[in-house]
């Protein structure tokens, strides 16, 4: 660990990360201190800003690297040359040898190449992060694509992870961190990003995104090859289409984008509400346009590595969270807030309500080119250290993905209304949950369940009224018997009280005089107190 984080530093030395700070903004004894940092002696060389990050990122690894290819998205938080470099992270981070390729591929499909593929090109199509991928033909003429992991970039990403979670749980020792919950962040990151290098989970996540949208104008998900896929190899129907971020070549064969930029929309919400299912890697670099009918575009996806889900609680309470941010009732907002638990219970909703409204007031009924992200974000952030609001990780993925739906939409139609495009599909989404088609898919869902317990009911109710009537008779077993010990305590208690008395007045006739001294004749009333103290004792 300690030899990965002198690689991190001494990346950022070489790179002059630093210059990159705004130094401006920093504070005095911060700014005097990068000003006097050996790090100036260091020469930054010829290599613009936006090409030594990349460069940088690139050398640090995939973990690094997706965190910038997330970036690449977001040119409104960004200046236009560093985004641009960034954007190459997508599909041109330097590739592996394709010697390297060939052998890994026949060490994991156990045959050869040429029994495997009729032609496989040696030089990859794309590169990315944690794979490359090679053009190649089946002996049925298919065309293909064969995705191949990474050699050795487990180790390099269980490094980088442990220094993460080093640093989240430094950071989770800070009380104004610490509802940030950055550990469980962390975790939730880990399991999602080390999914990515088992291909036969991205296949499966394939397959069932392709199911979700089959035959739909939306989306088109490429078929999987399953005789040749593997845990480091996976073979895959090779598309055709426009890259999303070619803006130039999508205007060029005519493309709505209007259209393109609203259903981007209609496919997120859709696999988040409808489906409960979401690609949640849709950066650019995974994300192209049919050539077929451009005035009626069609999405095409690729790289399911990284999919999330919601439970139908989280799913509820987000849609509904949409729809009153969405009708401006910031009352129920804050409400649905404290209702699910993401804030405290001690939180007031009426200034909860205000806060959320100073934020996203400005922001509403405006299309993407006026709203500034940032600001929102860093408002958001405020208000929810006010309250003491803490991240939720299963909605970071969510989050991010949303992120990279609002970036694509603001690259492709700047003028899009992103409230007015998601407002009806998420009503019509809650008028179905909650009507009687909701209660009929719930009835469709529960079927084999109720279909299993119904030949039972007859001997479930009977032995239900049997176990009724039986508690019903132990209870009266119970009263009664409490009713005897009731009485049987009374009278010991009695007894007792007459005990004690009759003790007390012997003992009080034996004081009077020496025992031995009674027969000489005693006053009668110690003869009267010993006498009834006898009768009392008998008596017990």
């Amino acid at each position: 660990m300690i030899l990965r984080l002198a690689r991190i530093v001494w990346v950022i030395t070489r790179f002059r990360l630093d210059t990159l700070l705004p130094l401006a903004r920093l504070p005095w004894w911060l700014r005097g201190l990068f000003l006097l940092s050996p790090l100036r002696l260091v020469p930054i060389g010829e290599r613009s800003r936006g090409e030594r990050l990349r460069l940088a990122l690139e050398s640090l690894g995939p973990i690094f690297v997706k965190f910038g290819q997330m970036l690449s998205t977001r040119r409104d938080l960004l200046p236009e040359d560093i985004a641009n470099e960034l954007q190459r992270l997508q599909d041109q981070v330097p590739p592996f040898p394709g010697h390297q390729a060939m052998a890994l591929v026949e060490e994991e499909l156990e045959m050869s190449l040429e029994e495997a593929f009729a032609a496989f090109e040696p030089e990859p199509l794309a590169s990315a992060s944690v794979a490359q991928v090679h053009a190649a033909r089946l002996h049925g003429g298919e065309a293909v694509v064969v995705k191949i992991i990474r050699p050795g970039i487990d180790r390099v990403m269980r490094q980088d992870m442990a220094l993460m979670y080093r640093f989240a749980s430094v950071l989770s020792r800070i009380p104004e961190a610490r509802r940030l919950r950055p550990v469980e962040v962390v975790r939730d990151y880990e399991s999602t990003l080390f999914d990515e290098l088992d291909l036969t989970k991205e296949a499966a996540n394939t397959s069932q995104l392709k199911r979700n949208f089959k035959n739909s104008p939306l989306l088109y998900v490429p078929a999987i090859h399953w005789e040749l896929t593997h845990r480091r190899v996976m073979v895959q129907e090779r598309i055709y289409g426009v890259p999303v971020a070619d803006t130039a070549a999508l205007i060029a064969q005519g493309t709505n984008l209007k259209k393109l930029a609203e259903r981007g929309v209609e496919i997120f919400f859709t696999q988040v509400f409808r489906d409960n299912f979401f690609h949640a890697d849709m950066h650019p670099g995974n994300i192209f346009v049919s050539y077929e009918h451009p005035e009626d575009p069609q999405y095409i996806a690729i790289d399911c590595g990284i999919v999330g889900s919601l439970t139908r609680e989280d799913q509820d309470y987000l849609a509904r969270n949409l729809l009153a941010f969405f009708h401006q009732d910031y009352y129920e907002v804050a409400a649905l807030h404290i209702e699910s638990g993401w804030v405290g219970e001690e939180t007031r909703a009426n200034e909860f309500a205000a806060a959320v409204r100073t934020v996203c007031e400005p922001i509403l009924e405006k299309p993407l080119k006026d709203i500034s992200f940032g600001q929102v974000l860093l408002g958001l952030f405020q208000t929810a250290r006010r309250f003491n609001m803490e991240v939720q990780p299963q909605l970071v993925l969510l989050q991010k993905t949303l992120l990279n739906i609002e970036g694509l939409g603001r690259q492709l139609y700047p003028d899009l209304d992103l409230w007015a495009t998601a407002k009806p599909y998420l009503e019509r989404w809650m008028k179905e949950r909650a009507g009687a088609r909701g209660l009929l898919e719930s009835l469709k869902r529960q079927a084999p369940e109720l279909s299993r317990q119904l030949p039972e009911l007859p001997v479930l109710a009977h032995q239900a009224l049997s176990r009724a009537e039986q508690e019903h008779r132990q209870r009266g077993r119970q009263s009664a018997a409490m009713g005897d010990i009731s009485r049987q305590l009374t009278r010991q208690g009695h007894r007792h009280r007459r005990l004690r008395l009759g003790l007390l007045l012997i003992v009080t006739a034996l004081a009077w005089q020496p025992l031995h001294e009674w027969a000489a004749g005693q006053p009668w009333p110690a003869l009267a107190a010993a006498g009834l103290g006898v009768l009392l004792l008998a008596w017990n």
